[in-house]
């Protein structure tokens, strides 16, 4: 674990010393450098915890999300190269450092075995994701978004806190292996219930449950790019993660407590689809169909099968990637039309075709398309959710004709149609978007040919 979180927080000062000009390249190869060495944790899945250290510890569940949190540095800084060029060489400095900075807390948050660690490390990713959403975004709502990010969180996690010290006082611990083995008893059914209730809350708001996810296109608008792949990619499977380790530690669910859970995630998948139909907004659009694709993880997550925990790990990898593929291809056209909305950005296939082949590979992996990540992972979902109850294939599968809908209706919004008068000719894509790009589909195919390293269980 050491190897991989001092190179990360030794990022600061090498991001602070180095010189003007060689700032992006020597952040890019060093964080690229630890996203390579960080791929050994995914062999390690066949042994849970063996990297066990007295706070923390990898098993299927954390692996693959820690990679991705390594993997993902690097594309945020190279993302966000071009729209910081005309500021002074001090900002870059900290909008690089706050990128850094979310790294080690992420880290510890997917590999911590102690349930306090993992509550102080949730909350502080918050903090950085603050800072680059209300210093970095670009319209002046980004402060109220700002404050709705800071609520929802705040007021969601404050129930997990209680919680996490009543169990204290119930076990004696909070370790997570002890508390595996040894099942605290609550005393009531009400606590039992509450506590249940109380531990879910605030993965729900984070993930975000629909309902519960007003903060997160307001958020996801006013955001950089790269708060925006951070947001997306990674602050979005806390609550994933959270909701699968911790109902692992709970045991069973209470019944009652699964049913309004699943009813609000699966409707959620389906409304929020509805929603991007009629989206004018680019960023928007792929905000509300991350929270569709978010409902259908917590909805395996909640039924707490084998194969449904292994769909959500999949689909949590998958969507990350894709996710914040788009988010970059939008934000490529934003750079240069200065606009999101898609009637003013539409038909620019003629004037940037090699950029329309990776429209079509972000939309076809986020349709779920075979030979897809994607496409494994929403399957798994839906025969967990089947064997759960046969009337889910109802939604499950209008949520995916409706998915289908709407990433046409992205794809030949921005790329096929009439050209608009007031675009008369563009910046050519460049080197650094295309391998930008290519990092993100390359590790979403290649992992189709090896699926058990994300797939939360040996195979």
């Amino acid at each position: 674990m050491l190897k991989i979180i001092l190179p990360t927080i030794m990022l600061l000062p090498m991001t602070l010393l180095s010189p003007p000009k060689f700032l992006w390249t020597n952040t890019t190869l060093h964080s690229l450098l630890i996203a390579i060495l960080s791929l050994q944790w995914l062999t390690q899945t066949y042994y849970p915890y063996k990297n066990l250290t007295p706070w923390t510890g990898i098993d299927q569940i954390s692996s693959p999300l820690l990679v991705l949190t390594c993997w993902l540095l690097p594309l945020m800084i190279m993302a966000s190269q071009n729209h910081l060029q005309q500021e002074p060489m001090a900002r870059k400095q900290i909008f690089i450092s706050t990128l850094i900075t979310v790294q080690p807390f992420l880290l510890l948050a997917f590999s911590t075995t102690e349930l306090m660690l993992f509550y102080i490390t949730f909350e502080a990713t918050l903090i950085p994701t603050l800072i680059l959403i209300t210093r970095w975004g670009n319209q002046p709502e980004r402060l109220s978004a700002g404050i709705y990010l800071l609520f929802y969180t705040l007021v969601s996690s404050l129930p997990l806190l209680v919680t996490i010290l009543h169990l204290h006082t119930q076990a004696g611990t909070l370790h997570l292996m002890i508390l595996k083995l040894t099942h605290p008893t609550i005393t009531s059914p009400w606590s039992q219930l509450l506590s249940s209730l109380a531990l879910l809350t605030a993965f729900m708001v984070k993930a975000p449950l629909y309902g519960l996810h007003l903060w997160l296109p307001k958020a996801h608008v006013e955001a950089p790019i790269a708060g925006s792949m951070l947001l997306a990619a990674l602050l979005l499977k806390l609550g994933g993660y959270g909701i699968m380790r911790i109902t692992l530690l709970t045991g069973p669910l209470p019944n009652h407590l699964h049913y309004p859970f699943l009813t609000l995630a699966l409707w959620g998948a389906l409304m929020t689809s509805s929603i991007c139909l009629r989206q004018t907004d680019l960023k928007s659009l792929i905000a509300y169909s991350s929270i569709s694709h978010m409902g259908l993880v917590i909805a395996a997550s909640m039924i707490q099968t084998h194969w449904s925990f292994a769909g959500a790990m999949i689909l949590m990898i998958a969507h990350g990637l894709t996710s914040s593929m788009l988010f970059c291809l939008a934000n490529t056209n934003y750079e240069r039309t200065h606009s999101r909305i898609l009637l003013l950005t539409r038909g620019l296939q003629p004037l940037l075709p090699l950029m329309a082949i990776w429209w079509l590979l972000a939309n076809l992996s986020n349709m779920a398309l075979p030979p897809t990540t994607n496409l494994m992972a929403e399957l798994t979902i839906m025969i967990a959710l089947f064997n759960w109850s046969p009337p889910t294939i109802i939604l499950t599968g209008t949520a995916t004709l409706l998915t289908a809908s709407y990433t046409l209706f992205m794809l030949l919004t921005t790329q096929r149609g009439q050209l608009p008068p007031h675009i008369t000719s563009l910046q050519c894509s460049n080197t650094r978007e295309h391998l930008l790009m290519t990092l993100h589909i390359l590790p979403l195919l290649l992992l189709l040919l090896k699926p058990e390293l994300i797939s939360c269980y040996p195979s």
